[in-house]
């Protein structure tokens, strides 16, 4: 991809509030006033609902937005079944939950020619998709660009790029998503990848379950964690384009494809809550001890996938931002500990500050997974370092990390549990650390 795309996208003025209704209109006047139906719509349009929640869940969580194309829906030929790729979905079934910690260096370079659908690799999840509950982690690596269309309506899609600049030309219109932004593609709505580098590589959450939204802040208060004014949704824009399109649909696992006559990014206008959008990870307002002791990484949740337990997510997005350390008399780094949820974790630059980077370390673009109860903390050089260190203010801001954390164990597929950038002796990094018990006499 040119440029020229890099600049259009930068230069769109977007609409921001999370899970707010916004409306944008690529041409005045195709957005009808006082009915979203009414009998003929604005400039010939079709006009079309698209619901990614039911009809009477409460207005609170109700996301669907309207949508005024050229083309409804409705118009597309029968899908066939293709190849998946090493996508895979719930439930998992082709290894047991496997309790050891994992950690894998990056993704290996792709086959000329790889596009973010064929780049799509998953490490595993959980959950059933058909009954819409869990999550899959997936990773991807591509060096093309798209020529086809994607949609999934088995979940919605959290993009967490760690290399190279993404467009994503959706329904709804234009995102630009560089490394240390995320995006969210709600289930079931259309978008293209094009590169803005020669590659590009990242990290996928796939939510089956309750939509991400912002997590309650309790006593907290008011203000804090990531801001609602801060999330992006796209200005509209639309394809006006005549000619085979592929579209490849994601339903209930497999990858279904159609040749439409027409591209399906037609839409002219739109309003709505149910609509994509990205975020700055470097605005997250981080909240933590002026006192002492590390708080729980929970304070550090972006986005939340409710369950029907209150306070246990089915998914939660953690981000490690920038932030300064002060606590006294405390063991600064992430402390040893085990817990109930799962946690895979990822880096999108520099150092995470629990654990040693470099060869054989936790690298950017690699991933770890301590799935529930596994014994896991601060490797032995850090839990050295730190013990020992002056505890003076310290600023961290050498290292953007992540956490997809889950309520169920994450079963690794078939291909994770074998790969080839699996690292073999990762128990490794916890030998060593030695007995320092000192009874008092």
């Amino acid at each position: 991809m040119s440029g020229d795309a890099r600049k259009t996208a930068e230069g769109l003025g977007h609409l921001s509030g999370f899970g707010n209704e916004h409306s944008s209109q690529a041409v005045p006047g195709a957005l009808p006033e006082g009915r979203n139906s009414p009998q003929r719509a604005p400039l010939g349009l079709y006009a079309e609902q698209l619901s990614g929640t039911s009809f009477t869940e409460p207005r609170a969580y109700n996301r669907r937005s309207w949508l005024y194309r050229i083309r409804p829906s409705a118009a597309h030929p029968a899908f066939t079944r293709t190849e998946n790729g090493s996508i895979c979905t719930a439930p998992f079934t082709e290894a047991v939950p496997d309790p050891n910690r994992l950690r894998w260096d990056p993704l290996p370079e792709p086959a000329p020619g790889t596009d973010f659908l064929a780049g799509l690799w998953t490490v595993g999840g959980n959950g059933d998709v058909t009954q819409r509950t869990g999550m899959a982690v997936h990773l991807y690596h591509a060096n093309a660009s798209m020529d086809r269309v994607f949609s999934d309506a088995d979940g919605e899609l959290l993009i967490v790029p760690e290399r190279g600049g993404l467009l994503l030309r959706t329904e709804f219109g234009l995102l630009h998503l560089e490394p240390a932004h995320i995006a969210l593609i709600p289930r079931g709505v259309r978008f293209r990848v094009e590169l803005l580098d020669a590659s590009a590589r990242g990290y996928v959450c796939e939510n089956y379950g309750a939509p991400f939204r912002l997590p309650d802040l309790g006593p907290i208060g008011a203000n804090g964690l990531a801001n609602a004014r801060d999330f992006r949704a796209p200005v509209a824009a639309y394809e006006d384009v005549e000619g085979p399109v592929e579209v490849v649909n994601k339903f209930c696992g497999n990858l279904w494809t159609a040749r439409y006559e027409h591209s399906p990014l037609d839409v002219v206008a739109w309003h709505g809550n149910h609509v994509p959008y990205t975020y700055d990870l470097r605005r997250f307002n981080v909240l933590g001890t002026i006192s002492y002791d590390h708080p729980d990484p929970s304070i550090f949740t972006v986005l939340t996938s409710p369950s029907d337990t209150p306070g246990l997510a089915g998914v939660d997005f953690v981000v490690f931002a920038p932030r300064w350390l002060v606590g006294e008399d405390t063991f600064r780094p992430p402390y040893f500990h085990r817990n109930v949820m799962s946690e895979y974790m990822g880096l999108i630059e520099g150092a995470y500050d629990a654990k040693t980077a470099g060869k054989g370390g936790f690298v950017p673009g690699g991933g770890s997974l301590h799935t529930m109860m596994s014994a896991h903390g601060p490797d032995r050089e850090t839990f050295d370092r730190a013990s020992a260190a002056e505890l003076t203010p310290r600023k961290v801001d050498d290292g953007l990390a992540f956490m997809f954390e889950t309520r169920w164990p994450v079963t690794l597929t078939a291909h994770a549990a074998r790969a080839e950038h699996l690292q073999q002796r990762y128990d490794d990094v916890w030998q060593g650390l030695e007995r320092h018990f000192r009874p008092l006499r």
